[in-house]
């Protein structure tokens, strides 16, 4: 019983730090999508796609054994989140200055508050699927504890998951903000914070290709060390080179 113990101890310090890190880019997009309202109103959206990211993370907790078995959901949820990233990069970096003006003009309605509540939400709902569907492929490693079911999955492993997003929840709640002062800082950041929004939604897309359902890539790919490197590698390289590159900048417009 000891080792069992011991085993559920170790999977929920691994949770914690998935957790905290799939968090982490959680809180970037909503600190992305919220920086260009005022700041009072910036506070109201934070708020709100916090309350959204709870929610829909423990939604998908109790229906996981659906989520797995749709890749349709998996497909929605990677579709949305590479067309923001390529929609806001493309807008940012190849528009010109009086394109940008005009983009802006004519789409000050869809950045008010409820506008930019819904797209936070919405991207929320992605980085839901994808947090369970991490968390319970880590999960279901564990020796189940007795015969109590819970949304499909054995109750300790269940309860494991539970902790971990949890936790996972109180991460992302001190970094959203920190990122938005830091976007505020660094504006150059958004390009990467994009980025890493992209590189997500190609994970999404990996897990659909490799669903038994869908069958190009292989199954057991998403969850094998080679991509886990690669994708966490890639990730880190993002956010590290769009800090340099910030930095970089910051400190040559300063010097002007």
């Amino acid at each position: 019983m000891e080792a069992i113990l011991l085993e559920y101890l170790w999977v929920l310090v691994v949770l914690v730090v998935l957790e905290g890190l799939l968090a982490a880019d959680n809180a970037v997009v909503m600190a992305v999508m919220v920086k260009h309202l005022p700041v009072d109103q910036q506070k109201k959206a934070l708020f709100y796609g916090l309350l959204g990211a709870l929610v829909f993370r423990f939604t998908a907790l109790f229906l996981i054994t659906i989520l797995v078995n749709y890749w349709e959901i998996q497909a929605i949820g990677a579709a949305y989140l590479l067309f923001i990233a390529a929609k806001n990069i493309y807008e940012k970096k190849f528009k010109k200055e009086e394109e940008k003006e005009d983009i802006e003009e004519h789409t000050q309605k869809g950045k008010g508050l409820l506008a930019t509540v819904l797209k936070v939400e919405l991207a929320d709902i992605a980085f839901a699927v994808d947090s369970m569907l991490a968390a319970v492929a880590i999960a279901v490693t564990l020796p189940e504890i007795g015969d109590f079911h819970i949304g499909g999955i054995n109750a300790g492993q269940f309860a494991v998951m539970f902790f971990g997003g949890i936790i996972g929840m109180i991460l992302m709640r001190f970094a959203a903000q920190a990122f938005v002062k830091l976007l505020n800082h660094y504006p150059e950041l958004e390009t990467a914070a994009f980025l890493i929004v992209g590189w997500v939604g190609i994970k999404l897309g990996v897990l659909t290709l490799s669903h038994e359902r869908v069958g190009i890539l292989p199954h057991d790919f998403p969850h094998s060390t080679p991509w886990e490197l690669t994708f966490w590698i890639v990730l880190v390289a993002i956010a590290l080179g769009g800090w340099f590159i910030s930095v970089a900048k910051k400190k040559k417009e300063q010097a002007k």
